[in-house]
């Protein structure tokens, strides 16, 4: 991924804009089924920033919420076009991930690890120098 000093995106209709004020700390592919839903797609891509380097420069976001084995994920969206923007933890964990798809300056995935890899889908391929983990890397 080029590191720009400042990233931006938004939404698929340009209601919610937001600026992202540091480097990413990570990049990642995810192939669970959650993530296959949500973007309805084969892998969700999710930048993991800082949270308080994000801000908002247009709109405000709708959330939805769902359980996870650790708390609760926050999922931020556009109220007018569902577009996913970002998700965040509760308990909050200091960090935000950016929905790939949202940035203006798509992410280079040449070095994204790709995680739960045990739900990929037939056909997906994914590089062989690729770190990969069968669920979270921290799930060990």
């Amino acid at each position: 991924m080029t590191e720009p000093t400042r990233l931006t995106g938004g939404c698929q209709c340009g209601g919610v804009r937001y600026e992202i004020a540091a480097p990413p700390r990570g990049l990642y592919v995810c192939h669970c089924r959650e993530c296959q839903k949500q973007s309805a797609s084969a892998f969700g891509i999710s930048v993991d920033v800082a949270a308080d380097a994000l801000r908002l420069s247009r709109g405000v976001p709708r959330s939805w919420s769902r359980p996870t084995p650790h708390g609760r994920l926050i999922c931020h969206f556009c109220p007018d076009c569902g577009s996913r923007l970002w998700h965040q933890s509760d308990p909050p964990d200091g960090g935000v991930t950016i929905k790939g798809g949202s940035l203006d300056e798509p992410p280079d995935l040449s070095r994204a690890v790709h995680i739960w890899t045990k739900r990929k889908l037939a056909g997906v391929v994914i590089p062989e120098d690729a770190e990969q983990w069968p669920e979270e890397p921290d799930a060990r």
